[in-house]
């Protein structure tokens, strides 16, 4: 008797799960993901069914993250629809490609359970970190600017380009009221001047084997990636031009710096397909191209990496010989790992000795710094996380001091 109730109810569920349509599921996937940043991604149900239902979702994510578990459970009352919405960081620019969208359903009876699959061979490019172009768009012209970890830059006297006479006003400085313009008048009247426009700002990043370094997922080349489509979208802001180019055995991607609506995207695509590789960078060809191909003073914000001195020895005459003809900018990266082990306790003789060896390169980097401050080379030394706002600060310095 009791093998027949169980196979009534059996065939009762049986009946509930597959004599109706049933379940209907979306994903809706960004146009784009944001390399480095957490995206939404959205998963949208809908109940056929005229009884609440238990579901378990199982989406097939791209390899790129080599997670074959990734479950999500949840109910339906009937006729109910929902979204359930999670986040996925991606690390790696590229075509990211997803599998099926399974969805597990079990009635109140809950002896069986039917699969539902939707969207097959669904894909999303993962682009270079847009979300965090958008974060710091406006942040280089708020009055806000330092709770984001911008510094205020003071500016030192002004910049050279005219742009009108106007009537004075309170609190315009006073040094710069045209006399012939006021007698003409008969009231104040000063010059108005402008931050310079036009000028060329130039990244260039150096993507051979000392790039590929990793820190929190990320290699120092995707963090200079990032860094570049900020710092471009910043200078287009500021009505200066913005370009680009890599370089390793050769150089590559290279855009000429212009200010028109597509350059942007321009550098955006440019930088959707930038990979690097295990070769040494050759400097050398690097102030061949840009002495051939850059005849305007520019901005040029070269983003590589140092250990050590005798590294450094070996580029500086190149490094000296671009900044004769441009304003160079040489970014590099600290090691944090090292500066992590230089906090640490020692407790043995082992210890000693890796927190000094440690300590060694931690100053060696400092002493890079030295040397090219020395030969009158602008500098930053930052920690991956922070490279962005690092940059942008130094780029504010310069057009407030009008250095270029």
């Amino acid at each position: 008797m009791l093998f027949y109730t169980f196979v009534f109810t059996l065939f009762a569920d049986c009946i509930l799960l597959y004599k109706q349509k049933g379940i209907n599921a979306t994903r809706v996937l960004p146009k784009k993901l944001s390399n480095g940043d957490y995206n939404k991604i959205e998963i949208q149900l809908e109940n056929s069914y005229n009884f609440p239902v238990e579901l378990t979702l199982i989406d097939e994510l791209p390899f790129q993250y080599q997670k074959r578990d990734f479950e999500i459970d949840t109910t339906l009352k009937k006729s109910e629809l929902k979204k359930i919405t999670y986040n996925l960081r991606p690390i790696e620019r590229g075509e990211y490609h997803f599998g099926n969208l399974n969805v597990y359903v079990t009635s109140p009876i809950n002896l069986l359970s039917r699969r539902f699959q939707f969207g097959k061979d669904a894909m999303a490019p993962n682009y270079p970190s847009f979300l965090q172009l958008r974060q710091y768009m406006l942040m280089a012209f708020s009055n806000r600017i330092n709770e984001f970890g911008l510094k205020k830059i003071r500016r030192i006297g002004h910049t050279m380009e005219f742009e009108q006479i106007k009537e004075y006003v309170q609190g315009d400085d006073i040094r710069n009221i045209n006399w012939k313009a006021t007698a003409k008048k008969n009231q104040l009247m000063i010059n108005q001047f402008q931050d310079e426009k036009s000028q060329p700002v130039y990244s260039v990043i150096d993507k051979g084997r000392v790039m590929k370094m990793p820190f929190n997922g990320l290699t120092l080349l995707d963090y200079a990636i990032n860094a570049t489509l900020v710092i471009s979208n910043i200078a287009l802001m500021k009505q200066d031009k913005a370009g680009m180019m890599t370089f390793s055995s050769k150089i590559e991607n290279r855009v000429v710096a212009e200010r028109r609506p597509a350059q942007m995207n321009l550098i955006l695509e440019t930088l959707y397909n930038v990979d690097t590789n295990f070769t040494e960078p050759d400097f050398s060809r690097l102030y061949t191209e840009i002495k051939r191909t850059i005849n305007q003073r520019s901005l040029l914000l070269l983003y590589t990496n140092f250990e050590t001195l005798d590294a450094l020895h070996r580029q500086l005459p190149y490094l000296q010989a671009l900044a004769k003809n441009h304003l160079l900018v040489v970014i590099f990266f600290e090691n944090t790992e090292l500066k992590k082990a230089t906090e640490k306790k020692a407790v043995s003789t082992y210890d000693i000795f890796q927190k000094t060896i440690a300590e060694k390169f931690v100053f060696e980097k400092k002493l890079i710094v030295n040397e090219l401050r020395k030969h009158g080379i602008q500098t930053i030394l930052t920690n991956p996380e922070n490279l962005t706002v690092n940059t942008i600060n130094k780029y504010l310095e310069i057009k407030a001091r009008g250095l270029l």
